[in-house]
Order: structure tokens, then sequence, then C-alpha cells
């Protein structure tokens, strides 16, 4: 008897594992489909807040959406226009940098030698070619022509979620086996996943704000693109800061020499340091519930899974999982695995 039903718990792991690899395979067919409207939860997600508050204010909410929607459409042509225009910029200067590579080269070759490190510099100038840089960047600028109808469509599927978001706590209580429970633990979802949204956008523009000044202080070109990274991939846990730092040092060491370039490092550092260690942890207040390592997995599946939006959002989308596995006696266990501290009782 208990041997058949050892069988049985085995068969249904299986067919569960199974089904898993099937939903996953299809999440990740249909990304292209996904991803946009994953994307529009979690914008409608950080400006719901704002919304609540014009709300609040006796604003009526359909004029509160369409005023903050119409001032990120300006904002987001601004900025395009200005990128678009830089990037034209760093694409013309691309051609120098093969020959102002050799100075540095030359620089740091006599310390590698003493390391131990045989490098030739006329070796490696041959295989520095700044037609593939060009083109990269060309494809970058055709993408951006072309980003503003993709834009576009997604902050119209933004504006019916926020026009949306009032009738649908009722309209989930119908769905819901257990409504109170199941209502209790999506506020609580929508909770943490609003704070840590709101929060590293906030931590995300000072970033990239600090990061342009820096680098405008020491007279670095094109600052504005990597305060415009830095910002960016700042929504990306563990690695996106130094990910980040490395355009920027990389050119400052080609234009304007070593001593620059290590200025520029301890800039990125300190900035890292005081923003990453010291405010980020003070303005989120109480942790993740999520532990060092289960953050550097999600970020690593979810990025496998849907891509660089899956990267940005891996923390939020780990958090939403991890709630819906405390619903059920079974996922409890898996949820315990995720915590950075394991609560027991």
């Amino acid at each position: 008897m208990s041997k058949s039903i050892i069988t049985l718990n085995g068969l249904k792991i299986v067919i569960m594992l199974g089904m898993m690899v099937i939903i996953l395979a299809g999440v990740r067919i249909a990304a292209e489909i996904i991803v946009p409207f994953v994307l529009a939860i979690f914008i409608a997600v950080i400006l719901n807040p704002v919304i609540q508050y014009m709300v609040r204010l006796r604003v009526p909410r359909a004029l509160a959406i369409f005023t903050l929607i119409s001032l990120i459409i300006f904002f987001v042509v601004v900025l395009l226009a200005y990128l678009g225009t830089t990037l034209n910029d760093l694409a013309r200067t691309l051609p120098r940098y093969r020959t102002s590579l050799v100075i540095p080269l030359q620089t740091i070759e006599p310390w590698l030698q003493r390391a131990g490190i045989k490098v030739s510099v006329e070796q490696l100038i041959k295989y520095i070619d700044p037609n593939s840089a060009m083109t990269f960047i060309s494809t970058l600028l055709t993408q951006l022509s072309s980003a503003m109808t993709s834009i576009f469509l997604l902050l119209l599927t933004v504006v019916f979620m926020l026009l949306e978001a009032p009738q649908l706590p009722t309209k989930l209580q119908y769905t819901l086996s257990r409504p109170s429970a199941g209502m209790a633990a999506m506020q609580r979802a929508i909770d943490s996943v609003s704070h840590y949204l709101v929060l590293k956008t906030a931590i995300s523009l000072l970033t990239g704000l600090i990061v342009w000044i820096m680098l405008l202080v020491l007279g670095v070109q094109f600052s504005f693109i990597w305060g415009l990274l830095a910002m960016a991939l700042n929504f990306i846990p563990n690695i996106g800061s130094v990910l980040a730092a490395i355009p920027a040092i990389l050119q400052v060491l080609v234009f304007q020499g070593v001593y620059d370039a290590l200025t520029v490092l301890a800039g990125y550092m300190v900035i890292n340091l005081v923003i990453g260690n010291i405010l980020e942890p003070r303005m989120m207040g109480r942790g993740l519930g999520l532990s060092t390592l289960v953050v550097f997995m999600s970020l690593i599946f979810w990025g496998w899974l849907l891509g660089a939006v899956g990267m940005l959002l891996s923390v939020p989308l780990t958090i939403v999982v991890k709630i819906a596995l405390e619903q059920s006696e079974g996922g409890k266990r898996i949820a315990m695995l995720l915590n950075d501290v394991p609560d027991y009782k």
C-alpha cells in the first residue's frame, strides 16, 4: 500500500514538473507578446500611487491619467530626440578611438610585462575594428526611430489598466475560491511590488543624475548616455551598477588616459557605495524577504525567460511568485527556501 502511495506521489511530481516545463516553454516562445503586457502592468503599478494622490486632490481620475501620460509622452519624445543626437555624435567619434587606444595600451604594457603577462600592443590594435561598433550604433538608432510606435501602444495599455484599476478588486473577488485570503495576498503582493518599484525608480533616477553630473564635471564626453545607462541598469540587482560603469571607464581610458579613468572608477565606486549600501537600504526600509542568492538566481532565470525586461523586473516578479506560493501548504515550503531569514514558526 505504502509503495503504491510513493509511486503515485512520484507520478504527481513528474506530471507537475512536465507541466511547468511546458508552461515555461510557452512563455518563452510568446515572450514578444507577454513582455510588453508585463511591463505595462509594472508601469501601471508605479503610476497608480500618483494617480490616487491626484484623485485625492479632487482631480477626476480620467483627467489625472491623461495629464500624467501626456507628460510622460512629452519627456519620452524629448529624451529620444536628444539620445538620437548624442548617439550620432558618438558614431562620428568612434573612428578616432582606434588611434587613441594606442597611448593607454602603451602605458599599461610595461605594468603587464612586470606582472609576467606578455602583450603586444601592435597585435591588439589589429583586432580592434570600429566598424562593428558603428554598425551596432546605427542599428540602435534605427530601433530608436521605430520605438515610438511600441512606446505608444505600451502607454495606451497602461492607460486602460489605470482606468480599470478601481473596478479590478471587485471583479477579482468573483474569480477566487477564497476571496478574503486571495484578496489579502494580492494586496500584499501589490503593496510589496509598488513599494519596491516606486523607491527603486526614484533611486535609479537619482543614480543616473549623479553619474551624469559627475561625468560632466570631469569633462567626459557623452555623459548623458552614461547617466541614462546608469539609471536603467540600476534596476538590475547585484551587477547592474557594475555593468553601467564599464563603457564610461573604457571611453575615458581611451580618450583621456589611465589616471582620468581611475578617477571615474573611483567616482562610480563612491556613488555605488553611498547609494547602494547606505541610501537604498534606508529608503527601502524592511528587506525584500529574498535571500541574496535567490535575487541573483532570479536575475538569471527571468533574464532567460523574458530577456532584458525580465532582468530589470526580476526582483518584483520573484516577490509575486513567492507570495503566490505562500497561499498553499505545498507552496509554503518552496517559499521558505526563497526567504532571506527562514520563518520556522
